[in-house]
């Protein structure tokens, strides 16, 4: 799909703050609010704005503790990948995953409440996919920046 530069400024926008209303959008980028309206709706359909959500901070909601872990699967098959994919997609505590290349095939951030709830974590999730050939934890000390805002040339 080609952005222009209205559409790139409404997702710049959206990414800032997607509760701003359609009116305040079309401000922005020069438009009446449904002509704004008719523009996000197409985004939306064509997969460029995958989501709409809010930030929450872990503190406020009991999940202070944030871990990285880099995982390291026995063998590249891809009915392996797969299958570990789809276990990332089920489980809640990891809030993202990515395939990676280098020394491990996935790192994921993790949420949880304490040590005790992630070495729960890691006895059912890592110790259940005899896949896995090893797992390392970083933990995070203070989370700087969150944000899946993508830098968008206007």
């Amino acid at each position: 799909m080609d952005l222009d530069r209205v559409d790139r400024k409404l997702l710049n926008a959206v990414q800032r703050d997607n509760r701003l209303t359609t009116g305040e959008l079309g401000e922005l980028a020069g438009l009446s609010a449904t002509a704004c309206q008719r523009r996000l709706k197409r985004l939306r359909e064509a997969g460029v704005i995958e989501a709409d959500v809010s930030v929450v901070s872990p503190q406020a909601v009991g999940r202070p503790l944030l871990m990285l872990a880099s995982v390291t699967l026995e063998r590249d098959r891809a009915d392996i990948i797969d299958r570990f994919k789809q276990a990332v997609r089920r489980t809640p505590e990891i809030m993202s995953a990515y395939y990676v290349t280098g020394e491990a095939d996935f790192i994921l951030t993790i949420s949880v409440r304490d040590m005790v709830q992630y070495e729960e974590f890691t006895r059912h999730f890592f110790a259940e996919y005899s896949d896995i050939k090893g797992f390392k934890t970083m933990v995070v000390m203070d989370r700087v920046k969150a944000s899946l805002a993508l830098p968008i040339d206007e």
